[in-house]
């Protein structure tokens, strides 16, 4: 199992994806679902309102930092592999562009379009399911989901490139 590029370099690109899909995967699985749960155990009014304030600011930071660090760590392999541009450093920068625009989609079309219905309704709670407002909101949320999901797997694609891509011809056992 030999790295590409630097030691070093690769070490920093793991740590960088890695870091930042256990922050998603804590968002997904944690934050957001929690978030809804913990205000309605508590019969607050507007939940809908307020849980979808704390989950549109950590969302943001996931997809605003997404975004960073895949165009940093594209940076970073692009910059290990110019000796050695060869076809592995394509499906990896490929993936990491998927995931820098999935999160730039997610959270400057997607999200920025929610605010603008979100403020539209004034109370999201109070608007039929039906009404074209609310209607296009549930649209959005949908995509916002799979936004980040396809950046997801973009991370993980990226991570065990990364990590699991051999060297060529370099740390092959001679005959």
């Amino acid at each position: 199992m030999n790295r590409s590029g630097s030691g070093f370099s690769s070490g920093i690109r793991l740590l960088l994806l890695s870091a930042w899909l256990g922050a998603a995967i804590f968002f997904s699985a944690i934050v957001a679902p929690a978030a809804f749960s913990a205000l309605r155990s508590f019969q607050v009014t507007n939940v809908n309102e307020i849980a979808g304030a704390i989950v549109n600011r950590a969302l943001a930071v996931v997809n605003v930092s997404g975004f960073l660090i895949s165009l940093a760590v594209l940076a970073l392999t692009l910059s290990a592999e110019r000796k050695n541009m060869k076809m592995p450093v394509i499906p990896s920068s490929i993936a990491l562009l998927l995931m820098a625009s999935a999160t730039a989609v997610g959270h400057w079309v997607i999200a920025a379009r929610m605010r603008g219905l979100r403020l539209a309704m004034v109370t999201i709670d109070l608007v039929p399911l039906d009404d074209p407002r609310r209607v296009a909101f549930s649209n959005l949320h949908r995509y916002s989901v799979i936004s980040l999901m396809l950046a997801m797997l973009a991370a993980i694609v990226a991570i065990v490139l990364t990590g699991f891509r051999p060297l060529s011809g370099a740390g092959k056992p001679s005959s």
